[in-house]
């Protein structure tokens, strides 16, 4: 009986760490494509604050860069390169279409994102409430010639706190979304958006999205980008 028992152990044992080593299943993250045949050049403006709470522009543009980069047939600027032609123009914001079209030229870019905070909450659940307004440059674009930086950084200036206005443009689109992760849908999407982007064996799970803002920020960006992408499709 000793023996029998001694194979049963070793048997369990041998069991047991094949278990151990097999490794976790992380999942695959959904993949978000570009609607159009040429791939596309695109940039990243610092965000627009409206939300009445201390948020970093560059950081939040950031976060939507992040996100921007795992969009397949597009190219991001780095968010840097966007703040060193803001420096040159002289202008902290942009505050219209046509200052979008000049930054693209200067950039030599396709199109530009000029995302707006309306609503930040980081707090246990956490709410976020964001626009993205892409400017795109028609095809038959053409370079703005002597370009006056101190016309540029008063022209069209919105009052303090106001948004930019919407232009009616061929190449304007624009996506809105509030967040607010108290709600069932909205944690839904967000459990499916942390499938393959957290580890499925850490202390946090996709909890970690509640808790980190900037992660929250980053699903927020996710969500809004996919439906962009639609937008363009149509």
């Amino acid at each position: 009986m000793k023996w029998m028992r001694s194979i049963i152990i070793g048997a369990l044992a041998v069991w047991m760490a094949g278990c151990q080593d097999k490794p976790p299943n992380y999942g695959v993250e959904d993949q978000t494509y570009f609607p159009g045949k040429q791939r596309q050049v695109w940039a990243v403006a610092p965000a627009v604050n409206l939300s009445g709470q201390e948020v970093d522009p560059l950081l939040q543009a950031d976060d939507l860069y992040e996100q921007l980069q795992h969009i397949h047939g597009l190219t991001i600027i780095p968010v840097n390169r966007v703040a060193q032609v803001f420096s040159g123009l002289q202008i902290a914001r942009v505050q219209s279409a046509e200052q979008a079209a000049i930054i693209c030229d200067q950039l030599g870019c396709d199109g530009l994102i000029v995302p707006t905070i309306t609503i930040y909450d980081p707090y246990d659940p956490p709410k976020f409430g964001a626009s993205l307004q892409l400017f795109r440059k028609g095809q038959s674009a053409a370079s703005i010639p002597n370009v006056d930086v101190h016309e540029l950084s008063r022209a069209a200036t919105p009052g303090a706190g106001e948004p930019m206005p919407v232009p009616q443009l061929a190449g304007f689109k624009q996506t809105v979304g509030i967040f607010d992760a108290s709600d069932g849908s909205v944690r839904e999407h967000l459990a499916q958006y942390a499938v393959g982007r957290n580890d499925p064996v850490g202390p946090l799970g996709s909890r970690e999205y509640l808790l980190n803002m900037d992660r929250y920020c980053g699903f927020v960006y996710h969500e809004l980008t996919v439906e962009l992408m639609r937008s363009i499709q149509k």
